[in-house]
């Protein structure tokens, strides 16, 4: 199961099996991502589960492209499992939180920013992030700042991703018949 927050692109992927029915389903959303993301206002689904009382957005059947950003998601992840796993594809389950955080710590053209970044207003610590800071550096440790500095990440990702849904839309437009 992949799920992915429309704003930030954080992405979390969810070892499940294809005949997990709608309790099955729920539960791993429950365990797996409610406790980190919240209930989200609206799921896009391509399967008709009802899920903890949120509206629904089907896409269509066979029309995968519908919900393209999981789609792009989904192309990526397996990437990267590929990637990840080289010969031994029956570890792929082991392998997932290493593509999850790998997938969120990546920059997107976009956003020119981590989904990990958008969603939690700083970057990701990397290994080399571990090693100790020079005692003559200051670290700022100001509230009030760091609320400022998210709040207006968070704008400037909303009109960065207002434009380029406005540029997809235009180049789309242009491929359509009046």
């Amino acid at each position: 199961m992949v799920v992915v927050d429309w704003f930030s692109k954080m992405a979390h992927f969810v070892p499940c099996s294809k005949i997990s029915n709608a309790s099955k389903v729920a539960s791993l959303y429950l365990r797996e991502i409610v406790h980190l993301q919240g209930l989200p206002k609206s799921i896009v689904s391509d399967r008709d589960v009802r899920l903890l009382g949120t509206k629904l957005k089907f896409s269509t059947a066979y029309h995968p492209q519908i919900d393209g950003q999981t789609e792009v998601i989904n192309r990526s992840l397996g990437n990267l499992l590929r990637s990840l796993l080289g010969e031994s594809l029956t570890t792929w389950d082991l392998i997932i939180p290493r593509a999850e955080s790998t997938y969120n710590s990546l920059t997107t053209r976009t956003t020119s920013m981590s989904p990990f970044e958008i969603a939690h207003g700083l970057a990701p610590r990397k290994p080399l992030d571990l090693v100790p800071l020079d005692p003559h550096v200051r670290v700022s440790e100001d509230g009030v700042a760091f609320a400022q500095h998210v709040s207006q990440l968070h704008q400037d990702i909303h009109d960065k991703i207002q434009s380029q849904n406005a540029l997809y839309k235009q180049a789309t437009d242009m491929h359509r018949q009046p």
